[in-house]
């Protein structure tokens, strides 16, 4: 839910949902290649690629795994204040961009794995449930995307 200050609040009930949350960064590690790679390789032009893989894939690389570990550290702190159990995760505006990101890395590792493609033709019903786990995961992920970009990011 929204803030008063600008953020977001999250409500952890139980373990459950902090496993889920935690899922954030495990999903977005959870290629072969990380992001800033797989991005690199895209750029095939001969004159371009050596330059864009020594200057710029290790900036976005180190910039990618900052986000996740802000996450992964934010996660970690509201459940180690629960204790496991219910209790708030806060998103302010100053980690809504580690957050954005974050997400986007688990959302595109997710795609990448599973090749869901656009998600308004996929019945979850009719997945298998690996697939079905990650499907939802990432439409999850979505959501709190959505949540950041009309409530903090604005």
């Amino acid at each position: 839910m929204p803030t008063l200050e600008g953020g977001l609040r999250i409500d952890a009930q139980d373990a459950g949902d902090w496993q889920l949350l935690t899922g954030i960064t495990t999903d977005a590690v959870s290629c072969d290649e990380n992001l800033a790679h797989r991005l690199g390789s895209l750029i095939t032009d001969e004159d371009v690629a050596p330059d864009w893989r020594e200057y710029i894939v290790p900036d976005l690389e180190a910039g990618f795994s900052a986000d996740v570990l802000h996450v992964t550290t934010s996660i970690a702190s509201a459940r180690l204040e629960s204790g496991g159990g219910p209790g708030p995760l806060w998103i302010t505006r100053d980690d809504a961009f580690h957050w954005y990101s974050a997400l986007n890395q688990a959302r595109l590792a997710i795609e990448e794995r599973y090749h869901f493609g656009p998600g308004e033709s996929i019945d979850p019903a009719d997945l298998a449930p690996v697939s079905r786990s990650g499907f939802l995961r990432s439409q999850f992920y979505c959501v709190i995307q959505s949540l950041l970009l009309e409530h903090v990011m604005n």
